[in-house]
């Protein structure tokens, strides 16, 4: 670090200054590790464990964390849509139940009227909602024979769809991944939509299908295109179309190219690569140091300070996957937390990484075959979009 140190008296032990030089090369002091208790066995590879220590909030109250600890050599981690579909809803059980999981989390943040995702989420290599918000965001890649490795970042994403036609090259942004399309703007809908574009006959609809990628039909004033199980379809809303995309025909070769911004070092291929992708709201440690500023990420103000239930992922050193979920609005059990007292527990956990997942309502951690946490909404679980589950490896 460039600073200039004292010989140190003898009596002073080796454990000492190699705690103190730790100490130094993290910048910040650590926090003081956690004893987890036993764990109980969920599966092999799959660890629960549960918190109820009142020092883990500041000041002191009732709290309630349930922790998963993941071997990745052992289980996989992927995203799974409600229904296995967008813009649907469905509980994180019956997710979990579809999927043969042995485990699961809620996961990104939706509207809660149609399901429809509010951030960037792939499955599976396929985009299925975009974003230009910049937001913290985790990515898992997985590799034949290798055990899977997750990348945390402040991520935003754009897409267009570029073609040639006539000897020129056009380039057309789209505006919208699976989600309800707006007049004036160019959309892209895959096979996770459903059968057809779902929209109505006032606009200019082309079905592309194939590898690589071309126009089978080009279909002005109208609407519910048939969507291919190996393709996609693009709606325009409006008949008056932009010049380039008055040129996209019939038989026209075109590609899709995704890009991804991140702003704290991880690389846009890095993010090409990774099979899942899903955005919360909160970056909160970050290469094993906490994040102060989140202006980037455009919060509403209040939602780092007040308590709520919270959903978290990270990682160790040691590659360990963990989900965490802290049960809140419940005097008697458990108040929830803020960002300070989340990012306090993440550091507790020796996690080098860790984003703040959906919450309130939606915190939802499923295990054993059964709920492991205690969901905050009177009626129980809430239907949410979108989850994180733990299956076998393969």
């Amino acid at each position: 670090m460039g600073a200039r140190f004292r010989p140190l008296a003898r009596r002073t032990s080796a454990a000492l200054i190699i705690a103190a030089l730790a100490w130094l090369a993290a910048g910040c002091p650590r926090e003081t590790a956690i004893d987890l208790g036993k764990p109980e066995k969920v599966a092999d590879g799959v660890q629960l464990f549960r918190l109820d220590d009142p020092n883990l909030l500041d000041p002191p109250g009732p709290v309630a964390v349930q922790i998963l600890r993941l071997d990745p050599s052992k289980v996989e981690l992927r995203s799974a849509l409600a229904r296995d579909r967008v813009m649907q809803l469905e509980t994180v059980p019956d997710i979990a139940a579809r999927a043969n999981a042995v485990a699961a989390v809620n996961a990104g943040f939706f509207n809660v009227k149609n399901g429809d995702p509010a951030g960037v989420l792939e499955l599976g290599d396929e985009l299925v909602s975009d974003s230009p918000l910049t937001r913290g965001a985790v990515g898992i890649l997985r590799a034949p024979g290798r055990p899977m490795s997750l990348i945390f970042d402040r991520v935003s994403t754009s897409i267009a769809l570029a073609y040639t036609a006539g000897g020129e090259a056009f380039s057309q942004d789209i505006d919208g991944v699976d989600t309800t399309r707006v007049r004036g703007r160019l959309m892209l809908y895959t096979p996770r939509f459903g059968p057809d574009s779902d929209m109505a006959d006032t606009g200019v609809e082309w079905q592309l299908a194939g590898s690589p990628l071309r126009v089978t039909a080009r279909r002005p004033n109208a609407g519910r295109t048939p969507i291919p199980r190996d393709g996609i379809v693009l709606s325009f809303g409006g008949t008056v179309l932009p010049t380039g995309l008055e040129r996209l025909d019939e038989g026209q070769e075109v590609s899709i190219r995704t890009t991804f911004r991140a702003l704290l070092g991880t690389r846009p291929e890095q993010w090409a690569q990774a099979q899942d992708v899903v955005s919360g709201a909160g970056l909160l440690v970050h290469q094993g140091k906490p994040v102060a500023d989140r202006s980037a990420e455009q919060l509403r103000a209040g939602f780092d300070t007040e308590r709520h239930p919270r959903t978290m992922i990270g990682t160790t050193r040691g590659s360990a996957v963990w989900l965490v979920t802290v049960d809140g609005r419940n005097p008697s059990l458990s108040l929830g937390m803020t960002f300070a007292e989340l990012t306090s527990l993440a550091l507790k956990l020796n996690l080098v990484d860790a984003l703040n997942l959906d919450g309130g309502g939606s915190t939802t951690m499923w295990a054993k075959g059964r709920i492991v946490n205690h969901p905050s909404d009177a009626a129980g679980p809430r239907k949410v979009s979108d989850a994180l589950i733990v299956t076998h490896r393969e």
